[in-house]
């Protein structure tokens, strides 16, 4: 396929999809009863037209935030056992208050589908791992069983509302069972992927104090058993509010003295009980990569998650229960958490354990056709090493199932587009999408009803009021400018756990502008509505006063085959100057001769910026990066600038300190010179 010039679209939504999503549906319902524009979303001849008419619609989502949510929780059918006294009523950042005096249960929503008798008996669940040739179903009323039983033995372990339950799992189904559980007795969850060694677990799980932790025996990944009992030992000993360990003998191993077994646990006939919790009842913990520091807890509420992944899975994502809906994640990250929102909607989830790339590069595509997934999730980075790998996804397997493929992590490159669009499927819905951690959801992503145009977002969420701004606060159109929301969003934190006061959490988001929540992204709004992500505000390159996103840089050199990976730092020095190397991971065979040199050069000064060529290039070995797989880019600044690594990051929060050890020698080595 040949790239369509700027102003035409890579892909148009066919008009009877279009017309029969949820969105289209949605907003119709909402305009008869809500208020919201009354022009059809469905597509029309005119781009700038569509994109006219959902910026009416997402206006009206960010303007009227009682009617959009009111109508978002009748749309969907929340369950309020009590009946909030309003919608909103603090509208402040932070400390925005949603829902006041309503109760209800997450958990109770994620199986309602369970309730169809025409649907108890089909999949909810569909299971893959590295050794299995076909998927493992778990169906709506075995799911809905499984979590009657194993919260009938939490409350009969002691586990109370409020309660912290630990997982040390992988992306299987048990993980899926233990957190509606967990959410059921109205405890808090947290997880962490068995790939985090002990003291990465312990930095994030010590602050919670859990009273149970389910554990696994080990994990297999890229062919491989990993054993992982003495970790789970040492989270025993050094967690001493563990009133219960829960053994899930992956590797098959027997129970550990004192622990209990799963089997056990979810034998039982058992139909679940919802405690009936208030709408700002946290939920679960998710965790920052803790790269500086300890990792931060954010807090998250039952209602928030609740009404956001409602709205983002059926809305943005068009999820509904005639989908599958498989995106890869490990539990560590937050798109597991998002991943289980296909509950909520009906669809069956797929979860895939084991390595992407395991037996070669398709293996996740594989995956996809094997469980006939038609919602897709994967990262930014697997689809540059398929694209490197020279795969041919749409030629050699069955994709026919597929209609949306996500993409997050960090940003996709125009090249991820084409790619895509070229060897994936040509007529295949990209749904790039970002938001974080922090919120658990997107601020910008999909629009079933609206083009893709190569190397940009869609549209901003629904309810999510997004721009773009300078650094006096104002906003940006065409221009890099800080993400920053203007309003509140139901599934912003309630809090940092240990942060009574909330400095922790103010200082996170809300320091630079006052009241607005500044996310730490560069972006750029396009005229046409769209939205473009430059990396991390918070590692920026900035020379001679022209700031540059590191992805910028990223996209334009691993083009080049012979770089498999790159890392471009800027450092303030101390006389003024600027030094900014770029760091490069060759692929096999591979050299850096000054052929390659004067090409990266050249790309970068044509394609992008003359001010951004790099000063040096390095060859490294390895590079850095977070337990999710994120490159990682202020602590390698900070050991450039001579910080010794002790204090320059976190060691649990790295997935090889041998990489980040020699940007520790390289930053000693300038500071002597």
């Amino acid at each position: 396929m040949s790239t369509p010039p700027a102003d035409r679209p890579l892909w148009r939504p066919d008009p009877a999809r279009a017309a029969a999503s949820r969105l289209v549906a949605f907003q119709a319902w909402a305009a008869e009863h809500h208020g919201a524009p009354a022009a059809p979303l469905a597509p029309v001849a005119d781009d700038s037209e569509a994109a006219a008419r959902y910026a009416a619609l997402h206006a009206w989502s960010t303007d009227d935030l009682d009617r959009f949510w009111t109508a978002v929780t009748t749309w969907f059918d929340v369950r309020f056992s009590t009946a909030p006294d309003a919608v909103l009523a603090d509208p402040a950042m932070p400390g925005a208050r949603w829902f006041p005096g309503a109760r209800l249960n997450y958990a109770e929503h994620a199986l309602r589908a369970a309730e169809d008798p025409d649907r108890a008996d089909l999949p909810a669940v569909l299971h893959v791992d590295e050794t299995t040739d076909r998927p493992v179903t778990l169906t709506w009323a075995e799911l809905r069983r499984q979590v009657g039983s194993l919260a009938e033995a939490l409350r009969t372990q002691g586990v109370r509302p409020g309660d912290r339950v630990g997982a040390y799992l992988p992306n299987i189904p048990q993980a899926v069972v233990a957190l509606l559980a967990t959410a059921a007795v109205g405890a808090v969850w947290t997880s962490c992927a068995p790939d985090f060694g002990a003291r990465s677990v312990l930095d994030r799980l010590q602050q919670i104090e859990p009273a149970v932790l389910f554990a696994v025996d080990g994990y297999r990944y890229g062919g491989k058993e990993h054993d992982r009992t003495d970790v789970v030992a040492e989270l025993r000993r050094e967690l001493p509010t563990l009133r219960a360990v829960v053994h899930v003998p992956l590797l098959g191993s027997p129970a550990p003295e004192g622990a209990l077994g799963w089997d056990d646990l979810v034998a039982a006939d058992t139909d679940p009980v919802f405690e009936a919790v208030p709408f700002d009842h946290p939920l679960w913990v998710l965790y920052s990569s803790g790269t500086t520091g300890l990792p931060k807890a954010i807090v998250q509420s039952q209602g928030g998650i609740l009404v956001e992944h409602l709205k983002q899975a059926a809305l943005h994502l068009d999820l509904g229960p005639e989908d599958r809906f498989l995106w890869y994640t490990s539990t560590g990250w937050m798109m597991w958490n998002f991943l289980v929102a296909g509950l909520l909607v009906g669809s069956t989830i797929v979860t895939y354990d084991g390595s992407p790339g395991h037996p070669d590069t398709g293996a996740l595509w594989s995956v996809a056709a094997r469980t006939g997934a038609t919602v897709l999730g994967t990262s930014a980075a697997y689809v540059i090493a398929s694209r490197k790998a020279g795969l041919h996804p749409g030629r050699d397997l069955d994709l026919s199932a597929v209609r949306c493929i996500g993409t997050t992590g960090s940003p996709l490159p125009p090249d991820g587009f084409r790619w895509i669009y070229d060897e994936v499927k040509s007529d295949v819905w990209l749904a790039s999408v970002s938001g974080g951690t922090d919120v658990c959801s997107c601020f910008v992503g999909g629009v079933p009803t609206l083009p893709v145009h190569l190397g940009e977002i869609q549209a901003p969420c629904l309810g999510a009021a997004v721009e773009a701004w300078d650094v006096q606060g104002r906003p940006l159109v065409g221009e890099v400018g800080e993400l920053v929301v203007t309003k509140p969003l139901p599934s912003m934190p309630i809090g940092f756990w240990n942060d009574p006061d909330g400095t922790r959490y103010h200082d996170s988001y809300f320091d630079m502008y006052p009241g607005i929540w500044r996310h730490g992204d560069w972006i750029t709004t396009t005229d046409r509505g769209t939205v473009v992500i430059h990396g991390r505000s918070d590692s920026t390159l900035n020379r001679q006063g022209v700031r540059m996103g590191s992805s910028d840089i990223y996209e334009v050199v691993e083009r080049l085959p012979e770089i498999a990976e790159s890392l471009v730092i800027g450092v303030e020095e101390a006389d003024g100057g600027y030094w900014m190397p770029l760091f490069v991971v060759l692929a096999p065979g591979a050299e850096l001769d000054d052929s390659l040199r004067t090409r990266v050069r050249t790309r970068l000064r044509t394609e992008l910026s003359p001010r951004h060529v790099p000063d040096e290039i390095i060859v490294v070995e390895g590079l850095p990066h977070t337990l999710t797989g994120k490159r990682i880019e202020v602590p390698v600044k900070r050991l450039l600038s001579g910080t010794p690594l002790d204090r320059a990051v976190n060691p649990g929060s790295v997935d090889n300190l041998d990489h980040l050890r020699f940007f520790e020698r390289l930053g000693r080595e300038r500071r002597r010179a």
